[in-house]
């Protein structure tokens, strides 16, 4: 551990279902779940109003529905959380030029490479969390502070919602004491019923167990870096820099699907989504994969090294497409998905357009059962939507050729609700999204 309080963590709350509430006023202070649309999807959030009904993340829609059946289910918005998480990762990176972004809405700051006052490190999270908060026209984070990353993370959750929790030296150990051992990061429900099936409640119940014992529990490497976290030892570097190891989509179908060329024009479409998110990254691939479930919940898994690194949308779509013939999908697919991965930073396309990227070395397949989670497209509850005359709206409902919106954004107020039909030329996906507030800066005093 270090001897000051200079590691970071910060968790925006209830991210995914925040941003809709932001920008959906008629959902503000309601219960609001993403994913879990159709009978095959799973929870990706759950906004705090939905999880007082039980509502969690990786439940099963119909199971969020039987609890909270007046919750609105939304299918999801990506480039809106993309578009605030790229402003709160900004954000951090004039607190310090090293951020350890974790996902788009959990990071690691290291505060020792950064110009705060750590004498004075709860004025400047108030600062920092209230610009966050005005940036992002909103949203709220959790905070943690403390002299690891272990203690970090469990002092932002210490925090939630909406607050923050310094730890400082000297605390660590009577701060973690009393928690259950659930509360550390990694310890699932099978390692969380072994170690209760020892008499291991809480972390200071760990503290005075036998090293031996958790080695013969849960295998040497956790039981032994188990040993470590119960006396909060824990000496992980903030890294700057983390590329993700791979970029893909997926959509669970309400119903299975048997049409083969109903399945390849997903994979296109897909495949052009990934092509952005791969451009965007500034990588190239050099692996394609796709991910098939079928209706018994077997999964086939098929990836391809290409000759070359790429994020050309024509090689993707190609590559997964000669993948999907490889499956046979006459039993019907409830799941489909297209990724990339194996990332360099340099193209390596071949040097002549008629030669094509051919792949190399023979198709790794592999098969398991899992659940998935949902992402929605077109017209499906909580898209944006535009309207020749009523302006910009959401969709509240689809279904039967007509569509029902709700016109209103986050700057008006509850708004009005129309029904049109599908095919209503005035009424369109909206083409981007609308900007949050400009960059101010933070106050002199959170830098210096």
């Amino acid at each position: 551990m270090r001897s000051t309080a200079s590691i970071l963590h910060l968790d925006l709350d209830a991210f995914f279902a925040a941003v809709e509430q932001r920008d959906k006023p008629s959902l503000r202070g309601k219960a609001v779940v993403v994913g879990g649309s159709g009978p095959r999807g799973v929870v990706a959030t759950a906004s705090y109003e939905a999880r007082r009904f039980g509502v969690r993340s990786a439940m099963p829609g119909t199971e969020a529905r039987r609890r909270a059946p007046n919750a609105a289910f939304l299918g999801g918005r990506f480039d809106a959380y993309r578009q605030s998480s790229r402003v709160v990762m900004a954000l951090l990176a004039e607190v310090s030029p090293l951020v350890e972004p974790l996902s788009l809405d959990e990071a690691f700051v290291d505060l020792a490479a950064s110009g705060w006052d750590l004498s004075r490190v709860e004025d400047h999270v108030r600062e920092l969390r209230s610009e966050l908060t005005r940036r992002t026209a909103g949203l709220t984070a959790s905070v943690g502070v403390a002299s690891s990353k272990f203690l970090a993370k469990l002092a932002s959750e210490d925090g939630k919602p909406d607050g923050f929790r310094v730890v400082r030296p000297g605390e660590e150990l009577d701060f973690i004491a009393p928690m259950p051992v659930r509360n550390i990061p990694g310890v699932g429900p099978v390692t969380e019923q072994k170690l209760v099936t020892i008499g291991m409640h809480t972390v200071e119940d760990l503290r005075h167990a036998d090293p031996g014992e958790l080695v013969r529990e849960l295998g040497r490497a956790s039981g032994e870096a188990l040993a470590e976290l119960a006396f909060a030892r824990d000496n992980r570097p903030v890294v700057a820099e983390r590329e993700a190891k791979s970029i893909s989509t997926e959509d669970t179908f309400p119903s299975d699907l048997k049409d083969r060329a109903e399945l390849e024009d997903i994979l296109r479409r897909d495949a052009r989504l990934v092509a952005r998110r791969v451009e965007a990254a500034g990588v190239f691939a050099k692996t394609i994969s796709i991910k098939v479930r079928m209706g018994d919940f077997t999964t086939v898994s098929k990836a391809r090294s290409l000759a070359g690194a790429t994020d050309r949308v024509e090689v993707i779509a190609a590559v997964g497409e000669e993948l999907l013939r490889e499956v046979d999908v006459r039993a019907g697919v409830r799941l489909l998905g297209i990724g990339a991965s194996n990332f360099t930073r340099a193209a390596q396309e071949q040097l002549f357009d008629d030669e094509s990227e051919t792949p190399v070395g023979a198709t790794q397949t592999s098969s398991e059962v899992a659940v998935s989670g949902v992402r929605g497209h077109g017209y499906h509850p909580g898209a944006d939507v535009e309207h020749d005359e009523f302006g910009r709206g959401w969709v509240w409902g689809a279904g039967l050729g007509r569509v029902t919106v709700r016109f209103e954004t986050r700057d008006t107020g509850p708004g009005p609700i129309r029904t049109f039909e599908a095919a209503d030329p005035s009424l369109r996906p909206a083409p981007d999204l609308p900007e949050l507030p400009a960059p101010q800066g933070l106050e002199p005093s959170a830098t210096t």
